[in-house]
This record gives C-alpha cells, sequence and structure tokens, in this order.
C-alpha cells in the first residue's frame, strides 16, 4: 500500500522544497562541472602543446648544433674538443679519450646515436640535460645542454595553468550561483504565488510573469486551476442538491412511520417492520450528514455520547440478527465518553465497524468496548488475512470473507475518511485467536494496520 499518515490520508509528498533547492545545485554544479572540464582540458592542451613544441625546438637546435660541432671538428682537429657551443657544451672522444669517457661520463657510453634526457650532480645539487648523441668509427660526438631552467620554467608554468584552473573553476562556481538564482527565481516566485492562493478563486499567475516557459506553466495551472475550482463548485452543488433532494423524502418518510407507530391497534409484525424502516432512515439520514461533511471537507461540532450511540447501533443490529447465534454486548466500564463531532459522523464511523463485525461472525459475540478516548469492537468471526489487512481501507475492497454479502466495500473507506477529517485514528487487527478487534481512537496515535 502507498505509504498513509496516521489518520489514513496519503503520505505528503514531503521535501518538495528540498527537491527545488537540489534542481538549484544541480544547475550550480552544472557550471563548476563545465568551467574545471574545460579548464582542465585547456590546461592539459596548453601543457602538451608546450612540451611537444619545446622538445621540437631543443632537439633541432641540438641536431644543428652537433652537426655544425662536427663540422668544425673535422675543419680543424687541433683545436679544443671540448667547446662550448651556443650556450651549449659539446664533447668529442677519439679511440684515446675512451678512458677518460668512461671515467667522466660513463652512462655516456652506453647510449645510441639521438637525444635523451639526463640527469647529473654537481656542487650546486641535481641538474637535468639534454644529450645529443653522433657516433662514428673514429669519433664520439656529445652535446649537452643544460635543461635545469627549462624544467624550473616548465614548473612554474604548471602552477600558473593549476592556478588558473582553480580561478576560472571559482568563476564557474559564481556564474552557475547567479544564473540558477536567476532561472529559478521566476520558479520560486510561482511556487510562493501558488501557495499564497487561497481557495474558491484563485489569484491569476499568467499576469505576473513574462511570456516565456516559466508564463506558459503559469498560464497552464490558471487554466488548470480554473477547471477544477469549476468541477469542484460543481461537486459541491451536487452534494447539496442530493442532500436536499434526500432529506426531504427522509423526512417524509420519519413522519409517516411516526404516526403508524403512534397507533394504539398495530399488529406486532408490521410494528416491528416500521421500527426497521425507522432505523434505515436514521442511518440514510446520519450517512448523507456525514457524506456531506466530507465534500465539504469542513468539521461539525457537537457533543456526541459514545456509549448511547452504541447502544442504538446495537440495538438497531440485534433487530438484524435474524436465525444467527450471535450476542451483541456493551461494555462501558470507563462511564460516558463525549467526543466534539456530530452524532450522525460518530455513528457512521462506529456503525460501519459494528456493521461489518455483525456481517463476517455467523456464531458466537460481537463486543463493543468503550475505552478512555477509543472504543473497540471485538468479534469472534473469521478473523483477518494478510491481503485484507493490507488493502481493508482501500475504496471498494470487500475482504475475503465477503463472498455473498451485500455491501460495495466502501463502509470502511468512509471511516477512513472521517477519521482523516477529525483527526481520529482506526485500527482494524486480527484477534489473539480468532476474530477480529477494530479500534476506533478518538486521540490519534501510532497504529499499524491503520487508515
Amino acid at each position: 500500500m502507498a505509504a498513509a499518515d496516521r489518520h489514513g490520508a496519503p503520505a505528503p509528498l514531503r521535501g518538495a522544497r528540498r527537491y527545488r533547492r537540489r534542481l538549484r545545485s544541480r544547475i550550480i554544479l552544472s557550471f563548476l562541472l563545465l568551467g574545471l572540464g574545460l579548464t582542465l582540458l585547456f590546461a592539459f592542451a596548453t601543457q602538451y602543446a608546450r612540451n611537444r613544441v619545446e622538445n621540437a625546438l631543443v632537439e633541432d637546435v641540438m641536431n644543428r648544433n652537433i652537426d655544425e660541432y662536427a663540422r668544425l671538428y673535422y675543419s680543424d682537429p687541433t683545436r679544443s674538443p671540448d667547446l662550448p657551443v651556443q650556450q651549449m657544451r659539446a664533447y668529442v672522444f677519439t679511440p684515446d679519450r675512451i678512458d677518460r669517457l668512461r671515467r667522466d661520463f660513463p652512462e655516456w657510453v652506453e647510449l645510441g646515436n639521438g637525444n635523451h634526457s639526463l640527469t647529473g650532480t654537481d656542487e650546486d645539487g641535481t641538474f637535468s640535460y639534454r644529450l645529443a648523441v653522433r657516433k662514428t668509427d673514429s669519433e664520439w660526438f656529445f652535446l649537452a645542454y643544460d635543461m635545469t631552467e627549462s624544467i624550473r620554467g616548465e614548473a612554474q608554468f604548471q602552477r600558473a595553468i593549476y592556478g588558473s584552473v582553480v580561478v576560472f573553476s571559482l568563476l564557474s562556481l559564481l556564474v552557475g550561483w547567479w544564473a540558477a538564482s536567476r532561472v529559478m527565481s521566476p520558479v520560486s516566485e510561482l511556487a510562493n504565488r501558488l501557495r499564497r492562493s487561497g481557495p474558491g478563486q484563485p489569484e491569476p499567475l499568467a499576469a505576473h510573469f513574462p511570456d516565456d516557459e516559466v508564463g506558459q506553466l503559469a498560464s497552464a495551472l490558471d487554466d488548470y486551476a480554473a477547471r477544477l475550482t469549476e468541477v469542484v463548485q460543481r461537486d459541491r452543488e451536487f452534494n447539496a442538491d442530493v442532500s436536499h433532494e434526500l432529506r426531504t423524502p427522509l423526512a417524509v418518510i420519519k413522519g409517516a412511520v411516526e404516526l403508524l407507530l403512534a397507533r394504539p391497534d398495530l399488529d406486532e409484525k408490521i410494528r416491528t417492520r416500521l421500527l426497521r424502516i425507522q432505523r434505515a432512515e436514521q442511518q440514510c439520514t446520519d450517512l448523507i450528514s456525514a457524506l456531506l461533511l466530507l465534500s465539504r471537507n469542513e468539521r461539525g461540532h457537537g457533543a456526541t455520547d459514545v456509549v448511547r450511540v452504541a447502544e442504538q447501533l446495537l440495538d438497531a443490529h440485534r433487530a438484524q440478527v435474524g436465525v444467527k447465534a450471535l450476542e451483541l454486548r456493551l461494555e462501558s466500564g470507563q462511564g460516558s465518553l463525549v467526543v466534539d463531532a456530530p452524532e450522525a459522523a460518530v455513528a457512521v464511523a462506529l456503525g460501519n465497524l459494528i456493521g461489518n463485525a455483525v456481517k463476517y461472525t455467523q456464531a458466537g459475540e460481537v463486543v463493543v468496548r468503550v475505552l478512555d478516548q477509543a472504543v473497540e469492537v471485538i468479534d469472534s468471526g473469521p478473523g483477518l488475512s494478510a491481503e485484507d489487512a493490507a488493502r481493508l481501507f482501500e475504496r471498494g475492497y470487500r475482504g475475503s470473507h465477503a463472498e455473498h454479502s451485500q455491501g460495495g466495500g466502501i463502509g470502511l473507506s468512509i471511516v477512513r475518511r472521517l477519521c482523516a477529517l477529525y483527526g481520529w485514528s482506526v485500527r482494524v487487527v486480527p484477534g489473539p485467536v480468532r476474530g477480529v478487534i477494530a479500534t476506533l481512537s478518538f486521540r490519534p496515535e501510532a497504529d499499524g494496520a491503520a487508515a
């Protein structure tokens, strides 16, 4: 079953306001993620392009310089073999200097032709450099390019890039906050106007909004409110007309029955039938009054003695028990119980519970026990199945033991609606051994299989 509150009405859709806030948060989060993603992508692309360009330039410069150094060496082999070339350091090792190469630069010996990234140490600490290698059968040429400053510059560039990512992400967050406020502001205003709109003739909404999506929504809500108001008005008029038109013949029936019962020479069988007609008229009158209260969604007031109503209902059912071996008993150890409600509402709510107990109990007893602020109806019938307990208060649902009994399955749904209107609670649970215990509490309480 759908979740229900303690009075039987469907649980309200909680969190509507939280949902609006979540929508605002999602807009802000979308802007933040978009800004973060774009800046990270831009930072990655910039870093990648910078590294590619720098590597290409360094390699091109080193390749040209090592070739130039080899040309200069071959043009004058007597010059110093270790010369600086355009802020780089060039070396050449002939077979007679291989021992020095192995002593001073052992990591260079196994390197092949090409450009290599290496690290070294000096009195200032660790440094990085690029090494271009050209090996021939008679000479090995090396060109070292110190990359320490370039790496430091790259680290500074990366810090700047990451700082830009943080700055632009915060800027995206601010833009998202501003955009969410602008986007959600008309929606919030529309919700507030709907919340302030009272029953009856609601205030038109479309006039307060521009002709955009929110304005279209406001116009659709205006149209829906107009149609809903019209339906409610027709429903109220129909209920009032039906109530008036039914009360008139019922009043005629009541008067005629009273006149006939006043005759001293009345046959006993006819008197019994007239009393049954009188009880049916009273039940119809109470039901009409209760349904009219429900249709108007307004609480009637009164000081109703629950014990007296229970006695009248039991007397009415005793006359209808027929051939069943059924005892109807009232226990009112708590004395009188008076509730602030019309007698018709109490009679309909309690009468449906008693009527169900009598209907489904073929033998044994039905006990109506008046407690402090509550009434229990206990029967010795066939009990309550799990499916019945779950669906008992659904409109139109008839229990598994209904079989060929009369009724449309709306009695307990009316009880549930009356409880929701007056703040009462109703609970129907299986008895300890068999049967059913129905509790109508005039003080709302947490319940298990409650409506």
